[in-house]
């Protein structure tokens, strides 16, 4: 239904169009964010424009002007949605995509690029990924799409007890770049380097067995 718009309102009018606009709940689902606030000043700035504004000033100008920034606002919310999608929230991400088969040299190829580069949120991601291939293409430990790095720190601990707390400190270290946020560092990446190549040089452990 289209809201017809008086053809030349006064400016308090304008100034309440634009007020009942912003108090819509869908503008208020959320606790106080940049949108909230950002909705709050241009209101504020927009009632005092229109109560001190010049008095030889068209009415139907302030109206245009009300109702270009409520368009605004409107677009920015459907562009980015509610800010509070964007929020990050717990880790359960896995490992790979559903169309990720690159083998572990690949990965490993890919994390040492990323490396030279100096992005260690790429390096570190990428390594503990050839970790994770590199011992499913062994038939030591299986991976899926849904994996998680704590999930498969977990597994691979049986196999590889000697190196339980080195896998689950990979294991944090992937989850903080991936999803907290972390930027990673050099000393990461390199533990998660030597890690690997333990891995691959190391003979696994079952039931007990293997001495």
């Amino acid at each position: 239904m289209i809201l017809a718009v008086p053809v030349d309102p006064e400016a308090e009018q304008a100034r309440e169009l634009l007020v009942r606009e912003l108090a819509k709940p869908v503008y208020r689902a959320a606790e106080p964010t940049w949108f909230d606030r950002l909705s709050a000043a241009v209101g504020d700035w927009l009632a005092g424009l229109l109560e001190s504004g010049p008095g030889g000033t068209p009415a139907l100008a302030w109206t245009v002007i009300v109702l270009g920034l409520v368009a605004a606002i409107v677009a920015a919310y459907v562009i980015f949605g509610p800010p509070s999608a964007n929020r990050r929230s717990s880790v359960v991400g896995g490992l790979f995509g559903d169309d990720d088969s690159r083998t572990a040299q690949t990965l490993r190829a890919a994390a040492d690029r990323a490396a030279a580069a100096g992005d260690w949120v790429i390096a570190i991601e990428e390594m503990f990924r050839a970790i994770a291939r590199g011992l499913s293409e062994r038939a030591i430990v299986s991976t899926m799409p849904g994996t998680t790095a704590s999930a498969f720190a977990a597994s691979a601990s049986g196999p590889f007890p000697e190196t339980s707390a080195e896998l689950a400190s990979a294991a944090a270290s992937f989850d903080a770049v991936r999803y907290l946020g972390r930027l990673g560092s050099r000393a990461e990446f390199d533990a998660l380097t030597e890690l690997e190549r333990q891995l691959r040089a190391s003979t696994p452990r079952f039931d007990g067995a293997g001495a």
